[in-house]
């Protein structure tokens, strides 16, 4: 269960869940519904009470990310850029007319929405030891969220595992799969060097992900 020192993989499939406790307790992404108990149970693993959660960092909305927020009796804001900030709380809707906004609105029928406290997160901003990258293209409120001290990237879905390494997330699954690659480009670019990537689906990266990122950003 332990990723990194600090960081741990709570879920792993199908969406990754991962906590941090750097002093704080962060909870990265949240699984799909049924997620919520392995969550909680993990958390309480770890000796602590999922009501001791400080923040949660939503790479995206989509539902296999945000599944559990409703029922995990959380009881912290969550960061998420926008526009998917106000997804997940209602405050507005995916777009009808668009293939991405479409599957979100019909699979988010299936989710309760968390009361919870959403805050938009901005590029470059720093949360806590995390500092948010905008990658937009899977989503246009992606983001990044780069732990610099525990020297680990959580890349969300702008990337995905595969053959122990890194690729593009898979084109027909992207709002914008072009603008997809800029991000990737752009993340290779702006951040620092870290050891460990952190996606939202398939294994880890545990060594050299910041290099596995570049070698796919020059693909592209």
């Amino acid at each position: 269960m332990e990723l990194a020192s600090r960081v741990y993989r709570l879920v792993d499939g199908p969406s990754n869940v991962y906590l941090v406790d750097d002093g704080d307790l962060t909870l990265v992404d949240a699984g799909v519904p049924s997620d919520a108990k392995a969550i909680r149970e993990g958390i309480r693993a770890l000796g602590h009470a999922v009501v001791d959660v400080d923040r949660v960092l939503l790479t995206h909305y989509d539902y296999d990310h945000v599944g559990a927020l409703a029922s995990l009796g959380l009881n912290a804001p969550i960061h998420a850029g926008e526009p998917d900030a106000t997804y997940v709380t209602g405050a507005a809707k995916p777009p009808l007319f668009d293939k991405k906004g479409l599957t979100q609105r019909v699979l988010g029928r299936n989710l309760d929405l968390p009361d919870l406290t959403s805050v938009p997160v901005t590029d470059g901003e720093v949360i806590g030891g995390f500092r948010a990258y905008h990658t937009p293209g899977h989503t246009m409120g992606h983001m990044v969220y780069l732990h610099e001290e525990l020297d680990i990237a959580f890349l969300g879905d702008c990337v995905r595992e595969s053959e122990s390494t890194l690729q593009p997330m898979t084109g027909w699954l992207c709002a914008d799969a072009e603008r997809n690659h800029e991000s990737i480009k752009d993340l290779s670019e702006r951040t620092p060097t870290f050891d460990y990537g952190a996606p939202g689906h398939g294994e880890p990266i545990t060594a050299g992900a910041s290099a596995v990122l570049r070698r796919v950003a020059a693909g592209l």
